[in-house]
């Protein structure tokens, strides 16, 4: 039971020590040639404080003198107000070598310790600047991180988006200088599909922002194709006009064909009906004449007025033509019957008993 009560009261002696004095920040991490700057505050009234660093004093203040000693490139300042006494120390261009402990001792009070650590910025680049490349084509682009303390973090971005880790890889060459600067080296291997920035970001935790060298991939097939784009639409308008023209030209010209087929057949037609007309006519006098006229029809000794000789057309192949007879002679005959003979007594008497007129005509 008693020993409870003891852990109890340390405890709670420790809860009031802890609140005497106040040291910020814990840890501290700086870029080498920056300032490193530490505050130590108290509430209770004291009478020395010490700095030190890596257990060295740096300085001693004195509550009631001040400053009593100091050492190079660190400086203090009061910043004390009415509710608790403060100081502030400031190591000017820290160094490799002010890497370590610092510690505020309030005598017979407290102390704290804070780390501080100096980390170095090397250089970045990417290897072969900028490229042109072809579509498809897969590139390999290097990074070189030279000159970093401690092993910095390297990442790559193709166009503002990052790239996943297994895309890339990373080698650490381990520090050969007595600085014990780091040496990385990173491969990103893509494929070109578009013109693209690509940039490595290499960083420490000091750095507020990370240092970062940049290439431009140029795709070469990109613009060409932009090109051949612009060239097939060019085309494709001539080549529509041009065939628009041709399509119009031929139309019209067999229209003016069939125009001309047209005129053809109705003028054959108009001369087949003039033909068969013509035969129609023909046939109508054959019909009605039952033949042809015999054109080596003679009068039998008439002559005069009474009789009229046939007009014969000749043709120039030497077949007849057309005939035209203005008037058919008469043949007069007499006949004598003898009933009792059974002869015929034929006389050619101008007059008589039995006597007749016969207009004959013969047709072929």
């Amino acid at each position: 039971m008693n020993n409870l009560i003891l852990l109890v009261l340390l405890a709670h002696v420790s809860q009031v020590v802890e609140t005497l004095m106040d040291l910020e920040p814990r840890t501290l991490t700086v870029l080498r040639g920056d300032s490193a700057r530490l505050t130590c505050s108290t509430t209770e009234q004291y009478v020395v404080m010490v700095w030190l660093h890596n257990g060295i004093t740096v300085f001693t203040i004195s509550a009631m003198h001040g400053i009593l000693s100091n050492s190079p490139n660190w400086n203090a300042t009061d910043c004390s107000n009415s509710q608790l006494f403060c100081w502030e120390i400031v190591l000017s261009s820290a160094q490799r070598s002010h890497q370590g402990q610092v510690t505020c001792d309030l005598q017979n009070i407290q102390r704290e310790t804070a780390n501080l650590f100096v980390q170095e910025m090397g250089n970045v680049a990417i290897t072969g600047g900028n490229q042109t490349v072809i579509k498809g084509e897969d590139i390999l682009l290097q990074c070189l991180a030279i000159g970093w303390y401690p092993g910095p973090n390297l990442t790559w971005l193709v166009n503002g988006r990052d790239v996943e880790q297994h895309q890339f890889n990373i080698s650490i060459e381990e520090p050969v200088d007595v600085a014990g600067h780091f040496n990385l080296q990173s491969n990103l291997s893509i494929q070109a599909a578009v013109s693209s920035l690509v940039e490595c970001l290499v960083t420490v935790s000091a750095l507020p922002v990370p240092q970062s060298s940049r290439v431009r991939l140029t795709v070469v097939a990109e613009v060409l194709e932009e090109t051949v784009c612009d060239s097939c639409i060019a085309l494709i308008i001539g080549t529509a006009s041009v065939s628009g023209v041709l399509l119009l030209m031929l139309l019209t010209l067999c229209i003016a064909l069939c125009y001309r087929q047209w005129r053809r057949a109705k003028s054959s037609k108009q001369r087949t009906k003039r033909t068969n007309e013509s035969k129609s006519k023909r046939s109508s006098v054959a019909e009605a004449t039952e033949g042809k006229l015999n054109l080596g029809y003679a009068s039998e000794g008439l002559t005069g007025a009474g009789s009229r000789d046939f007009n014969i057309t000749q043709r120039a192949d030497g077949q007849t033509g057309s005939i035209s007879a203005h008037k058919i002679p008469d043949d007069v005959s007499f006949i004598t019957f003898s009933l009792n003979t059974n002869q015929s007594n034929i006389a050619n008497e101008p007059s008589g008993h039995g006597s007749r007129t016969v207009r004959r005509q013969t047709t072929v």
